[in-house]
């Protein structure tokens, strides 16, 4: 099965307690640090699916309808609710406020990509996979943050890494999918990268699963320099994690959304809803995790 997850190196444990040392920094093996937090994946999981619902606009105009239909018989609180509601969809479909929202995430997404480097591995994240759309048609169907697998690719072909890892499990798996990793190395052997040059980890769910299992792979093969690919709005947070675990890769933030501000549509869109909601759950996602001791 192309990229293997190796054998060797001991495996960090899914509950992280107490010192514990990762190799796998920029130059050097990275110092022994304290990661204070416990990690509960299956509370963890759980947590993030509510996060997920709750935190959508969408989710929010439904609850001020279903207030107002409670409500009804108070015809100016049912009318004041549903105002709201239809306010709360219309400011986040306008691109305008999903501009200012995307710069906002991808703000601090700062390359420090060194081309003069030739890296051990670059590390991709997951998340880039539809499943729905993959079992129906039974062929791999990518999504828009695809751009992290392509960088990735040319990076390779280029000589710009001697590896590539690719990181990412399935968060919600049913009968007869494949981790969201194999599928990818499976497609990185299409495109002409040997089996001989991919580590596909296909168990982690998460950003903070993505960071420990990383770390564990490249304490085991000895790496040194890595280079972080992932989508400009989920760096901050996956850059924090992988410092977390004693990682610190350089970073090539990829797949960024944010317009120029030219030519903004004011009529409300669907496409700049669900930017929107993608926005703020980053946001939140970044609070958690910091809450949680898993970014620093």
């Amino acid at each position: 099965m192309p990229g293997r997850k190796p054998r060797g190196g001991a495996d960090l444990p899914r509950r992280v307690d107490g010192e514990t040392r990762r190799r796998g920094a920029r130059d050097a093996a990275g110092p022994t640090r304290r990661v204070r937090a416990s990690y509960h994946p299956a509370v963890f999981l759980a947590l993030s699916k509510v996060l997920d619902w709750v935190l959508a606009p969408l989710s929010w105009a439904i609850l001020l309808l279903a207030g107002a239909a409670l409500l009804r018989r108070r015809p100016r609180l049912a009318w004041t609710l549903a105002a709201l509601a239809a306010a709360v969809l219309v400011v986040f479909s306008l691109e305008p406020v999903t501009d200012r929202l995307d710069r906002l995430v991808e703000r601090g997404a700062v390359s420090t990509y060194r081309p003069e480097v030739v890296y051990d591995a670059v590390v991709v994240l997951g998340g880039m996979v539809d499943g729905a759309a993959t079992r129906a048609s039974g062929e791999l169907e990518l999504d828009q943050r695809v751009e992290r697998l392509l960088r990735a690719w040319e990076l390779v072909r280029a000589g710009k890494a001697r590896m590539v890892l690719l990181s990412g499990g399935i968060a919600d798996p049913q009968r007869g999918d494949v981790p969201e990793a194999d599928r990818l190395a499976a497609k990185l052997v299409a495109w002409g990268i040997p089996t001989s040059q991919i580590v596909a980890e296909g168990t982690s769910r998460n950003t903070r699963e993505n960071a420990i299992e990383s770390s564990r792979i490249a304490a085991a093969r000895g790496w040194h320099t890595l280079l972080l690919v992932t989508s400009a709005a989920h760096m901050p947070r996956a850059l924090g994690c992988f410092r977390a675990v004693g990682l610190e890769p350089d970073a090539l933030p990829v797949d960024r959304r944010a317009g120029d501000g030219q030519g903004e549509a004011w009529l409300p869109r669907a496409l700049a809803l669900s930017r929107s909601t993608d926005a703020l759950r980053e946001l939140a996602g970044r609070a958690v995790y910091r809450l949680a001791g898993y970014t620093r």
